[in-house]
């Protein structure tokens, strides 16, 4: 129970790793706003979850839709003391000076733009309980990056870049950052980043990485876990890679 009586917002939390964390959360006792363009699917795993779990679709490219989503979490809940900016997208491996001009921009909106959103709306809530954990996923492409995924690469690592200039800000005021790198997992964004699903692809992908496997949404779930818990207190501006290896 590392997380009892708090509260906390997934972004993307219906599938993928945002659902590992959102199980995760709920089976060390907090409560769980699934935020999620996939309503259904939002609703899908909440019913699997239980009482502890609200959803709200939500674009988090969207002022006016991540505005919402802090009201309804506070309806729900009365407070925010986790938030999780898992949602991102990505284009199709391309070379950098073909990836077109509206994936490049969406690309930017849901992997960066949104951590300003939420940081403009929730950040001022945590500030006046003089404490809150804000965990950014980004990915080993902002480390390492692979080619031909060179923008979403750029974002990722605007997102840790993002991170470490927020905890830096953020910790006087009580409130701790940090961000997850994971390498490639079995999410529905899997497919995209290797262009093609196929056994040799894989192959390829999975020779990169000296533990031989892919990250898992368990493997997110149980590291978002540490960071966001009172056992991490003492940990800020940290991003960590959840990544067998292959950034080394």
């Amino acid at each position: 129970m590392r997380l009892n009586e708090k509260t906390a917002i997934v972004t993307g939390g219906a599938s993928g790793f945002g659902a590992g964390i959102a199980r995760k959360f709920v089976a060390e006792g907090a409560r769980v706003m699934i935020a999620d363009l996939n309503k259904d699917m939002a609703e899908e795993l909440a019913a699997e979850l239980g009482e502890a779990v609200r959803t709200q679709q939500t674009d988090v490219a969207d002022g006016d839709s991540v505005a919402e989503l802090k009201t309804a979490t506070l309806e729900a809940f009365g407070r925010i003391d986790i938030l999780v900016n898992n949602a991102g997208i990505t284009h199709l491996p391309t070379p950098l000076e073909d990836v077109e001009e509206a994936a490049f921009d969406r690309v930017f909106a849901v992997n960066c733009k949104s951590v300003y959103l939420t940081a403009k709306h929730i950040v001022p809530l945590m500030k006046g309980q003089g404490a809150g954990v804000i965990l950014n996923v980004a990915s080993t492409a902002g480390v390492s990056p692979r080619p031909r995924l060179n923008w979403y690469n750029a974002s990722k690592g605007w997102m840790n870049t993002a991170t470490k200039a927020m905890a830096v800000e953020l910790a006087p005021t009580g409130i701790r950052v940090n961000a997850l790198n994971p390498v490639a997992g079995e999410t529905p964004l899997l497919k995209s980043f290797m262009g093609e699903d196929t056994p040799e692809m894989r192959a390829k992908f999975l020779a990169t990485i000296p533990l031989g496997r892919f990250s898992t949404p368990e493997d997110m779930g149980n590291a978002a876990c540490y960071l966001c818990s009172d056992e991490a207190s003492m940990i800020t501006g940290v991003c960590m890679e959840v990544d067998g290896g292959r950034c080394i």
